[in-house]
């Protein structure tokens, strides 16, 4: 199955637990593995038989920002369930991480693979 990949989209929303993680929006980056047939987009050379990545990030992104959810576990099922909509797409990896959230470390996040049979 052929890819197309969103990465280190940059979102800024309220996410985690804690009462000062929901006072203020902070950084999520979200990595995004659209797994696709891009057979015919390269023969036609036509964005319409493709998978648009510009839609899907503006989509993700509006959501991310708006959510609020607590856990990025949530969010990561919520990136899935709006990728699995887009036409085309059969599966999808989504990566969520957190920068900074844990002291001395990069980022902690989440990875979850989704397939059109995983979503109801």
């Amino acid at each position: 199955m052929d890819q197309v990949f969103i990465s280190d989209l940059i979102a800024h929303g309220i996410i985690g637990v804690n009462d000062w993680e929901r006072e203020k929006p902070q950084e999520i980056s979200i990595n995004i593995v659209l797994f696709a047939d891009l057979h015919e987009a390269g023969r036609s050379d036509n964005v319409e038989d493709s998978v648009n990545y510009r839609t899907v990030a503006k989509k993700v992104l509006a959501h991310a920002e708006t959510a609020q959810r607590h856990t990025v576990e949530a969010l990561a099922a919520d990136v899935a369930r709006l990728c699995l909509e887009v036409p085309g797409v059969q599966q999808v990896r989504v990566r969520i991480e957190k920068p900074g959230a844990v002291r001395f470390s990069r980022a902690v996040g989440v990875e979850i693979e989704r397939s059109r049979e995983d979503v109801v």
